[in-house]
């Protein structure tokens, strides 16, 4: 499912680059799915921006949590991605904390034992546009 090139791991089937330590998640279990993860175009210029990626094998038990830097996927077009085995949950949170209010949303992903070995899955994330502040809710129309 990936090849070694020049230390850095690639799917062999979509070429994007494996995050570091995204393989062989679980000893007992093969790496059954690929999961893509996609950045708004409109995003790659966010200086602050985030992935948090988190895979639970079980509940309450944490398998393995990394970051991913927006910039990453300027400095590689052809994308990111993680492999997984067909168990736990993957949780994927964009965070970015330069605007005011931060921005953070969450893609949780229920990985299903009989998933079929080679299943691809997408994570697009793009992050909303201008956001209201808190202390700026006067022109806000509730109930209407």
């Amino acid at each position: 499912m990936t090849q070694n090139t020049s230390q850095m791991y690639k799917s062999n089937s979509s070429g994007r680059n494996v995050v570091p330590g995204w393989m062989k998640l679980n000893t007992d279990k093969p790496d059954a799915i690929e999961i893509q993860l996609d950045i708004d175009a409109s995003d790659l210029q966010r200086q602050q921006a985030t992935l948090l990626i988190e895979y639970w094998p079980a509940p309450g038990e944490l398998g393995l949590q990394s970051l991913l830097p927006v910039r990453a996927f300027t400095s590689s077009p052809e994308g990111w991605c993680v492999f997984v085995p067909a168990q736990g949950q993957v949780l994927v949170r964009a965070i970015d904390t330069q605007p005011i209010p931060p921005l953070l949303s969450a893609h949780s992903i229920i990985l299903d034992p009989a998933t079929v070995m080679g299943t691809v899955v997408n994570v697009s994330v793009k992050f909303p546009g201008e956001t209201t502040p808190v202390g700026n809710i006067g022109n806000l129309m509730l109930n209407n």
